[in-house]
């Protein structure tokens, strides 16, 4: 009877709560306090999944006006990268100042150091063996050092057998590195594919805020993916991003990649599409999916937060700490390659060092050239 007593009790006390909100603990007068189970019992859920519309509404908007403001106050270094891309001189054009016909030759001091860069680096970091080597730390036995030499000849086979994009990512981010002074690379495990990867991301497509210092201490690093509509459904239909209707708002490519596209020689005709997806690695207080007291309550701890932005929706929200560190310490996903360390977050390339070099060389031969064409003319003056 005693048993039937509380639990009518209960049932009184015990308000249901909507899905997707935290437990509610009852306290019974007499009694210990009873807690519910959390709606979240599996940590790498989508939480976005569970959200209400409307504040998953809010948090896109604000993330993406974050994300602008970021892009908008790197504009200045956007700048200075393209008018370094023009001395590649990989393009030519024709000249008709000072007159018809003027050499438009550039100077190939900076393609030059660029190759020569890449070509020695890729060398030494990418061997025919492979680039991994292994050291004993600590006491060498004969079974330690066979372990070590297991554990390297199987991270070679990995980085060059089953990582197929491994030597073609680091071959052209060894090219991007002294032009921009900086690239980035992103090794995670890819569930789709069964394996891990390390994907190269050129500066343009990471965005970080204005104070930013180190990639460890950025409490805001956006990483700029444009993905076809099939690619997003099939992560839709696995399960990693929640099904949303997806808009046809294909927008213009921003400044650094019209001058590549340019560089290159290629230009889309309008018809293709490309959604662009905004993977914000960023700290947040969701009150919800929290377990903090009421002291520590506005800590905010790391997300990965992924937003269309074209539509303005959220695609999935992880938690992006290790389960049971109480540090909550932000997972890493990038690594930050440097060709010389700058005054700020990005690093000087060839082109801040040498750009103004080569621009005067190309000025020098030009002139050189169209001298000895005037000389030449057979004309009236």
């Amino acid at each position: 009877m005693a048993v039937e007593k509380v639990t009518e009790e209960l049932s009184e006390e015990v308000v249901e709560q909507p899905e997707g909100l935290p437990p509610v603990e009852v306290e019974v007068e007499g009694e210990e306090t009873v807690e519910e189970e959390r709606p979240q019992d599996d940590f790498n859920a989508n939480l976005a999944e569970s959200m209400d519309e409307r504040d998953l509404k809010d948090m896109a908007m604000e993330l993406i006006e974050e994300y602008k403001k970021d892009k908008t106050s790197r504009k200045e270094w956007e700048d200075a990268y393209i008018k370094g891309l023009d001395l590649l001189g990989t393009k030519y054009q024709e000249v008709t100042k000072p007159f018809k016909g003027a050499s438009g030759v550039t100077h190939p001091l900076l393609a030059e150091s660029v190759t020569q860069f890449q070509a020695q680096a890729y060398k030494e970091l990418v061997p025919s063996d492979g680039p991994v080597r292994t050291q004993v730390v600590g006491l060498q036995t004969p079974a330690t050092e066979q372990q070590a030499d297991r554990v390297k000849d199987y991270m070679n086979y990995l980085l060059m057998e089953e990582m197929e994009d491994y030597t073609t990512d680091m071959d052209q981010m060894l090219f991007y590195l002294p032009l921009s002074g900086s690239t980035f690379k992103k090794i995670y495990y890819d569930a789709l594919l069964d394996r891990p990867v390390s994907k190269f991301i050129p500066a343009e497509d990471l965005v970080v805020p204005y104070y930013a210092s180190d990639l460890k201490d950025c409490e805001r690093i956006s990483h700029v993916i444009k993905m076809t509509q099939n690619e997003v459904t099939k992560k839709m239909a696995a399960g990693f991003y929640r099904d949303i209707e997806l808009i046809d708002s294909s927008s213009e490519p921003d400044s650094v990649q019209k001058k590549l596209n340019e560089l290159e020689g290629v230009k889309g005709n309008g018809s293709d599409y490309l959604n662009t997806i905004l993977e914000m690695h960023v700290d947040l207080n969701l009150d919800d999916y929290e377990d903090f007291d009421d002291k520590a309550k506005k800590i905010k701890i790391p997300y990965i937060v992924t937003i269309d932005e074209g539509s303005g929706e959220i695609l999935s929200i992880y938690r992006n700490y290790k389960p049971g560190d109480l540090s909550y310490s932000r997972v890493e996903y990038f690594v930050h390659y440097k060709f010389l360390p700058g005054l700020g977050f990005y690093g000087f390339g060839l082109t801040h060092m040498i750009g103004g070099l080569s621009q005067a060389a190309t000025q020098s031969l030009r002139q050189l050239i169209d001298a000895g064409t005037l000389k030449n003319l057979p004309a009236g003056f």
